[in-house]
């Protein structure tokens, strides 16, 4: 089996009603241009699941609701799994040197940032997406 190295651009931050990824020094000038958009694609690392137990989860019910059926990981956003790789989109709020102000992530306070893009949305056609009932309506932008 193949291995890869990773290595964190950053870290989520949390402190009272204020959320932000803290960009490492390194990776500054990588923000350039972000304040332009509305959103960001966040990929962070499941730190808090990393050990040979968690990564060996290949079915749960998801959103940790028993009344769900028993769903492959790699059908449910759910932190146990293989390869700890975490995406989530959040809300832009500010961008300054080194830090990004986000309005909320689904990632723990000092949870590792391994990569951050810029949300460009691509339009679908009606009717191309499908979702399991268990999903219910999709959350609003």
């Amino acid at each position: 089996m193949e291995a890869f190295t990773l290595h964190p651009v950053g870290w989520v931050r949390k402190a009272a009603e204020a959320t932000w990824i803290e960009v490492l020094p390194a990776y500054a000038r990588a923000l350039r241009g972000l304040e332009d958009f509305s959103h960001i694609l966040v990929l962070f690392w499941f730190h808090a699941n990393d050990h040979p137990e968690g990564r060996a989860v290949l079915e749960v019910h998801p959103r940790k609701d028993p009344r769900n059926p028993l769903t492959g990981v790699f059908a449910t956003h759910s932190p146990l799994r293989p390869n700890l790789i975490g995406l989530t989109r959040c809300r832009v709020l500010a961008v300054t040197a080194g830090r990004i102000d986000i309005a909320t992530i689904d990632a723990l306070a000092d949870t590792p940032v391994l990569d951050i893009k810029c949300y460009i949305p691509a339009p679908l056609a009606e009717g191309e997406v499908r979702l399991p009932a268990w999903v219910g309506e999709p959350a609003p932008p």
